[in-house]
């Protein structure tokens, strides 16, 4: 058996992970996992990740989680371009420094408002307006240090070239619209548009009230993440 990826589009992370294995023509067996429907909290997916979380990359016998992990694991094992991930030590730590951030500080923060605007009123939960303008202070601070100390007057977040990590879309910040553009402009329209479809139709399913609703099983798991916004 070849490389497997088990993903969800609608995960960041699995976005990063799946861009990057097609921008670099990394052959691998799409396993896609219904997260809405709970499929990741199946015993069959358990089997293969204990922690219940996409991404997962599948190597033979050789199982790996969390896409930071996996990232940097296809861009050894198939050797990228060096801008990747580089062979210089220092450059590798700016690059380790950024992911190591970007867990801490992006991937909690920003996934907050699908939470707010699709998940929590998928199950008949609103979010406390006071956590919700917590959550856009946040956003606001996250982007302000992304932009100053990430971006700075480089074209890219580590370097002169795109890096293994992923983006957002931002409004109203120059400079990181502009950074947006060069990485969609090096990625490619249609890979860009193939990876964000999922969660664009969930966006517009949301808004139009169509979504299916997700199976009872999976709601102390979500009641429990919604919990924990700050």
């Amino acid at each position: 058996m070849g490389l497997e990826l088990y993903l969800n589009l609608l995960s960041q992370p699995s976005r990063a992970v799946y861009i990057f294995a097609k921008k670099n023509g990394i052959p691998f067996e799409l396993r896609t996992v219904d997260i809405i429907k709970g499929q990741h909290r199946s015993k069959e997916f358990f089997q293969i990740n204990s922690l219940q979380k996409v991404p997962v990359l599948k190597d033979g016998d050789f199982i790996l989680t969390e896409s930071s992990a996996i990232l940097i694991y296809l861009s050894c094992k198939y050797q990228t371009a060096d801008h990747w991930y580089p062979s210089d030590l220092q450059a590798r730590a700016r690059v380790h420094e950024y992911l190591g951030w970007h867990a801490d500080c992006i991937r909690g923060t920003f996934g907050v408002p699908m939470w707010v605007q699709v998940l929590g009123p998928l199950i008949g939960v609103q979010v406390p307006e006071e956590k919700v303008e917590r959550n856009r202070t946040a956003i606001d601070q996250a982007l302000q240090w992304l932009e100053n100390k990430f971006l700075g007057d480089r074209l890219f977040l580590a370097g002169q070239q795109p890096v293994a990590v992923g983006y957002e879309l931002f409004k109203g910040r120059p400079r990181l619209a502009a950074w947006r553009e060069r990485v969609e402009a090096f990625l490619g329209a249609e890979l860009c548009q193939e990876a964000h479809s999922l969660i664009l139709s969930t966006l517009e399913q949301a808004a139009k009230k169509t979504l299916p609703t997700p199976p009872p099983e999976v709601y102390p798991t979500m009641l429990l993440r919604i919990a924990r916004i700050p």
